[in-house]
């Protein structure tokens, strides 16, 4: 009786802590961003899946119909993110590139675990790619973009989808991604365990939630592992972004090396004085706003067929 009571109160401390961290983040991503506008006109969807359906907020735009779309995929570490927390990003990566927005509200951890999540971005991806040009203002065309527990979701969908859905993407946009389980012993988990909002005991806790304490070894978790795959050379050109202050900084520089050396385009920037966040949770601050300009050089040369063949390294 007493095991079954500490157990009931184990779940309902981890249900009001999980709750909590939810509602900070969309609160303070709120606050960041507070005072911006915009003539984005956006709405919510429902994109057909084998699990009934996933959830989404369309970002339209005028120019459109000329440019790729973007699908994006939030972060918060596969728990705590959520279309809210990622809205004013959203509005702004949309009125700079031009471009149309479709954000997923994919399943989280720890209601629903790996490969839940993974799942619900494969589904609504694949169908976009048979059907956006049908169902939103594009090209019919599709880059693939997130940030953090969102890039390693983005990059694991490009490795999987199907060579008919693949033909359709045209680029990857990764901002700070998790590439590996922390148990691969990345440098950065040590050197920058503290110190800055996302803690190395911060994401060792977001792993261990999101594949339910699973240790990393277990083969019907390596899908959520992109460095450890063996088709990285089928990527597409791809945009890829580290923070200086980040657990996730050594294993990003890493994946960008990686994709390089196996022919990848790949133009990758690393802030030296930021720390994760910056570019989507932070609100207009300078680093987020010279992302943004990167970015929109980056979709430029993409467009002009440049990215292709262009792979360059720099750092803020």
């Amino acid at each position: 009786m007493l095991d079954n009571l500490k157990c009931w109160l184990a779940v309902l401390r981890q249900r009001i802590w999980i709750w909590g961290f939810r509602t900070f983040y969309r609160l303070t991503g709120g606050w960041n961003w507070r005072g911006q506008s915009t003539d984005v006109v956006f709405s919510d969807m429902r994109i057909p899946a084998a699990t009934g359906s996933v959830g989404a907020r369309l970002y339209s735009s005028e120019q459109g119909e000329r440019k790729p779309l973007i699908v994006y995929i939030h972060g918060g570490g596969w728990v705590v993110g959520d279309l809210e927390t990622h809205h004013h990003f959203c509005i702004a990566l949309s009125d700079v590139s031009g471009c149309t927005v479709v954000a997923l509200d994919y399943r989280l951890a720890p209601e629903h675990p790996f490969p839940a999540g993974q799942d619900d971005c494969l589904a609504a991806i694949d169908w976009l790619a048979e059907n956006s040009r049908d169902a939103v203002l594009c090209n019919g065309q599709l880059i693939i973009a997130g940030d953090s527990a969102g890039g390693n979701l983005a990059t694991c969908v490009c490795l999987e989808l199907g060579e008919d859905s693949r033909q359709k993407i045209e680029g990857e946009i990764l901002i700070y991604p998790a590439t590996d389980h922390y148990s691969a012993g990345s440098g950065s988990y040590v050197v920058k365990a503290k110190g800055q909002l996302l803690t190395t005991d911060l994401m060792v806790w977001f792993w261990d939630t999101y594949l339910e304490k699973r240790t990393g070894a277990e083969p019907e978790v390596q899908r959520a592992f992109p460095k450890r795959s063996d088709s990285l050379a089928s990527l597409p050109p791809t945009l890829l972004i580290t923070a200086e202050n980040d657990p996730l900084r050594d294993e990003g520089r890493a994946y960008a090396e990686q994709l390089q050396q196996l022919g990848v385009p790949v133009t990758y920037h690393h802030f030296a004085n930021a720390e994760h966040g910056f570019a989507c949770s932070a609100g207009p601050i300078d680093d987020h706003q010279l992302f943004m300009n990167q970015l929109k050089d980056w979709l430029a040369e993409l467009d002009s067929g440049e990215a292709r063949t262009l792979a360059r390294n720099t750092s803020q």
